[in-house]
């Protein structure tokens, strides 16, 4: 018998728990309506901020410009950066990829980047 009163009570009971559930649905419902409005107030405000600061942006490029156009700067001509030869390296007894690993090596060890270094040619010798 007290299986059948649990039962009783848990049906009883139904609409209460219902009243609950909807007056959480509720809250929920009206927490996510602030939210949402919270966002679009928010998404307003960066539109507005963004605006002002283009405006900004604006007018002082606007007084920065009017004097670099009455005195423009003299442009400094181009160096020309010396001409290294590319098939200038004569191999002799060496394939191209040991020659690749030599000269990193050297380069590598004295410090001096790759594209400033003239190789004229690669030999390997017999140590005796």
């Amino acid at each position: 018998m007290s299986d059948n009163i649990n039962i009783i009570e848990i049906i009883k009971n139904i609409p209460n728990n219902l009243e609950l559930t909807g007056s959480m649905l509720i809250v929920a419902l009206v927490g996510i309506l602030i939210v949402l409005i919270e966002l679009g107030i928010l998404a307003v405000l960066i539109q507005g901020i963004s605006k002002i600061v283009r405006a900004l942006e604006g007018a002082v490029s606007k007084k920065s410009a009017a004097p670099a156009a009455e005195a423009p700067a003299p442009a400094a001509a181009p160096v020309a950066a010396p001409a290294a030869p590319s098939a200038g390296v004569q191999l002799v007894g060496v394939d191209e990829p040991t020659a690749a690993v030599i000269m990193a090596i050297v380069s590598n060890e004295s410090g001096i980047p790759l594209n400033r270094l003239s190789f004229k040619s690669i030999k390997i010798t017999e140590d005796k």
